[in-house]
């Protein structure tokens, strides 16, 4: 029982930690977490949806652009808030205040920062994706009380870019290859993964490669559960397909931060 109880006590002090130093920071993040996409589900739900509707609403479904642009800003905001959380802050810990290395004098292990850190990813995510939606159901954008259940859904897909990008991060020296993964990666993926038009709009050749990342499975479940559409058929086995899919990026992307995390800390 108490041997089980260290490592859990380890990784707490990491999610500890990691909480101290947003609590005393966190007016920082406001703009960038909160107001800039509620500013964004303004602008392009209710200013450029206006345009959208008008045209007819045959390709979305037959809902508004507003409800359809909900969801996808939603996990979107998600993912951006994830792969900031695992870049800077996990190089900041290895290399530039080293208090990691600080933390692996103690009977805290490499495993423990890992999973310390990927907790507080989650932690985080909630708290934006619950806001998040609290503002989708203010501008009366979610057209299902299942919309309650796309706040997970969102954290997941932020945890599925998390993991993998933290574990890259703690293979760096510098940051700059940070830069590369938000021009060449966030952005785009931010464009064609279904988040502000429907992938079928794509050229066909396109359209296969948003499977390849989290984004698009977890805009389509948190559509889904937003509109209220996720228990008909064939979406509910397709439901469970994305989960699987989500799941399986978070599982693989931890066991690797674990690794490269390791790696670092004990190259000294």
């Amino acid at each position: 029982m108490a041997a089980a109880a260290r490592p859990l006590a380890g990784i707490g002090r990491v999610f500890e930690h990691r909480f101290v130093i947003y609590r005393r920071t966190f007016r920082a993040s406001l703009f960038s977490s909160f107001l800039t996409p509620v500013m964004f589900l303004a602008a392009m739900g209710v200013g450029l949806g206006g345009y959208v509707d008008q045209s007819g609403d045959a390709v979305l479904g037959g809902v508004s652009y507003l409800a359809f642009l909900a969801p996808g800003l939603l996990v979107a905001t998600c993912m951006q808030t994830a792969a900031f959380e695992a870049t800077f802050p996990i190089m900041a810990g290895l290399v530039w205040s080293r208090v990691y290395h600080a933390m692996f004098a103690t009977p805290i292990t490499p495993r423990d920062i890992a999973l310390g850190n990927i907790l507080w990813f989650w932690a985080r995510l909630l708290l934006i994706a619950s806001v998040f939606t609290v503002v989708i159901a203010i501008f009366g954008a979610a057209t299902s009380p299942l919309i309650v259940l796309a706040i997970p859904v969102a954290a997941l897909t932020g945890l599925g870019f998390a993991t993998p990008i933290a574990a890259f991060a703690a293979t760096q020296r510098t940051p700059e290859r940070f830069a590369a993964i938000f021009r060449f990666g966030i952005m785009p993926l931010f464009l064609f993964s279904g988040t502000f038009y429907p992938i079928e709009s794509l050229p066909g050749f396109v359209q296969p490669l948003a499977w390849l990342t989290p984004l698009y499975h977890g805009v389509v479940l948190a559509r889904g559960l937003s509109l209220g559409t996720i228990g008909q058929a064939p979406t509910v086995e397709m439901a469970v397909i994305h989960l699987a899919i989500l799941v399986a990026f978070v599982v693989v992307g931890a066991l690797f931060t674990i690794r490269t995390v390791s790696a670092k800390l004990l190259r000294g």
